[in-house]
């Protein structure tokens, strides 16, 4: 089985309950598929580079996926046909990461600094 980290933006203007729907509903459509999503990472609403039809900021959500080429070519059309997502990115590994992602240890960092900041003050 090949391995695959699928990364999609949503509109800034969905709840968090509409953004995790999203993602079940890619989770879904990996596991009809005979694939097998082994993570699913929530980073946040973030700011964007650059606007992307007329949005300053996006969701960002992660899926690991396990499985063939097809499951990709389907979850990417299905993603294409929503009009919520604004961007996605699906990429081949090696291997996943074990533990949080990259994204997820930058925001527990910035956490700790912030709280660090508030003690001194």
């Amino acid at each position: 089985m090949a391995l695959y980290e699928h990364i999609f933006l949503a509109r800034q203007d969905l709840s968090q309950s509409q953004v995790d729907a999203l993602a079940a509903t890619a989770t879904e459509i990996i596991e009809a598929n005979d694939g097998k999503v082994t993570k699913t990472e929530t980073w946040g609403l973030k700011n964007l580079a650059y606007k992307i039809d007329r949005n300053r900021k996006a969701h960002f959500v992660m899926l690991n996926i396990e499985g063939p080429g097809s499951v990709v070519a389907e979850l990417e059309r299905q993603t294409r046909i929503n009009e919520d997502v604004i961007r996605y990115m699906t990429i081949k590994v090696d291997e996943h990461e074990e533990g949080p992602s990259v994204m997820m240890r930058k925001n527990d960092r910035d956490k700790k600094r912030r709280s660090d900041r508030e003690e001194r003050n």
